[in-house]
């Protein structure tokens, strides 16, 4: 029998369609998929969220939205994971009517939380306690000795920094390879110097969005943001750009080296992504390569509503 491969995929909200598609197609074409893949959580976030992180977002959420969403995922036994990793929050933030809200509409023992500031992890941990805890990559934990650490910890698991991907001297020597979670198609330079800054940015700029948001007057138009005048040219490179980076995972690897070694959680990217880019990566990783085209070509109908069948 298979071991199972938990894939923990984008956004809940901004992906919906696209993750429905999926899920409902694993299970009624099961054969189509690679050995063992199952979906292991949505991570993402409903706006305005000042805890939010990784990625900025803005606008906002009807709450009868935020239940449907939470509802439709939660009754295929898939948590949300919200990604409440903004690197900067103060005890201001810590109340904020609108995150504690989302807190107690997906409060349910299934859903998770992506964490990265002490301060938010510490308040979640005591008025939210039933919520399993993520480390967040964003902590970029590059020191083994400090990754050893952190998997020690109450973590459900822990997203490695990128950096560590096929570095087996590092990963060889991981006692809890089961705790972790690999981001394998991490679009970011190998060598990112500004990775820590750009999250910095994010947080910044979320809280100064969700600061005007709360008082913003019909047809206002929101501040010039710090994240909108930070250019990455990686975050916009398609998939098979990718690729080549030394941090890339692929397929073949997680299959012949990763789960042999007893890794089991595997993050992919595309939250800020149109659906098409990440509906590619799904189809890389997921996908046996003999039916590709196949489910390829099936997912891009069902997106487009050429035929409906949930």
């Amino acid at each position: 029998m298979a071991e199972t491969v938990r894939y923990h995929i984008p956004d809940f909200l901004k992906h919906f369609s696209l993750n429905m598609h999926l899920i409902r197609m694993m299970q009624q074409r099961p054969e189509a998929f690679r050995e063992g893949a199952v979906i292991g959580s949505v991570y993402g976030v409903f706006p305005t969220a000042v805890w939010n992180g990784g990625r900025y977002f803005h606008g906002n959420c009807d709450e009868r939205v935020i239940k449907e969403v939470l509802k439709q995922f939660n009754a295929l036994g898939i948590p949300c994971r919200y990604t409440f990793t903004n690197p900067l929050l103060t005890e201001e933030h810590l109340s904020d009517k609108f995150c504690n809200r989302l807190m107690q509409l997906a409060d349910n023992g299934l859903n998770e939380v992506i964490v990265a500031s002490p301060l938010l992890e510490s308040y979640i941990r005591e008025k939210y306690p039933r919520f399993p805890l993520v480390s967040s990559t964003c902590k970029a934990i590059t020191d083994p000795a400090a990754l050893e650490e952190e998997l020690q910890k109450d973590y459900a698991l822990v997203v490695l920094d990128y950096r560590h991907n096929n570095n087996w001297d590092v990963l060889s020597q991981i006692s809890k390879p089961e705790k972790c979670e690999i981001l394998v198609d991490a679009c970011c330079d190998p060598d990112c110097p500004r990775r820590r800054a750009h999250y910095e940015s994010i947080g910044r700029s979320q809280i100064r969005y969700a600061k005007w948001a709360k008082h913003a007057k019909p047809g206002e138009r929101p501040p010039q943001l710090e994240v909108q005048s930070f250019r990455c040219k990686y975050m916009e490179l398609p998939l098979y750009q990718t690729t080549g980076f030394r941090t890339h995972v692929t397929p073949q690897d997680i299959e012949e080296k990763y789960v042999p070694a007893g890794f089991r959680n595997f993050k992919l990217e595309g939250r800020s992504l149109p659906d098409i880019d990440v509906l590619e990566t799904y189809v890389y990783y997921l996908v046996k390569p003999e039916m590709q085209n196949e489910i390829r070509l099936d997912l891009l109908l069902r997106l487009t509503g050429k035929y409906k069948y949930f």
